[in-house]
């Protein structure tokens, strides 16, 4: 696969952080050939610190996933399935969609154009941000992951 360059800016915008997860979970889907393997195997963290901090992800299916105390086989399915919600988009059921543009209406009634405008591109930037740390940590996980698989198989130094 041949890498571009990415300039400093480039790299820290979303559509590089989406690439790069993309790309990692590709990869990881490449390499894990029998992902059944994974089952009962813990993930072993990397980065320091990162053992206790619990990160908290809501799929498609609503449900919400916790990123402690999993199995590798778990986040195999985690990250393969937010890699088809960023490809294919998340499917909202009816029910929801009409409460979220229902309350959403309501809180832009209450506001003023000009505060509304500050506003939204505040929460813009708020979630921009947390969606670029939320990608990275992913692409990260992606990779130990599929580190930790060649370890397992006896892979350890293939590919690299």
């Amino acid at each position: 696969m041949m890498q571009i360059s990415e300039s400093n800016n480039q790299r820290h915008s979303l559509f590089s952080a989406m690439n790069r997860f993309i790309g990692a979970v590709n990869n990881m889907d490449q390499i894990v050939m029998v992902p059944s393997l994974l089952r009962d195997v813990p993930l072993e963290y990397e980065e320091k610190g990162e053992v206790n901090n619990a990160v908290v992800l809501t799929g498609g299916n609503g449900a919400a996933s916790y990123l402690t105390d999993r199995d590798m086989y778990s986040y195999y399915v985690l990250l393969k399935s937010i890699r088809n919600d960023i490809e294919w988009g998340v499917l909202q059921q009816g029910d929801d969609r009409k409460k979220e543009k229902l309350s959403t209406a309501v809180d832009i009634c209450r506001v003023d154009p000009q505060e509304e405008d500050e506003n939204l591109q505040k929460q813009f930037h708020f979630h921009l941000s947390g969606l670029h740390t939320v990608l990275s940590k992913l692409t990260r996980k992606a990779n130990t992951l599929t580190n930790r698989y060649k370890q397992e198989i006896g892979i350890g130094s293939w590919g690299q």
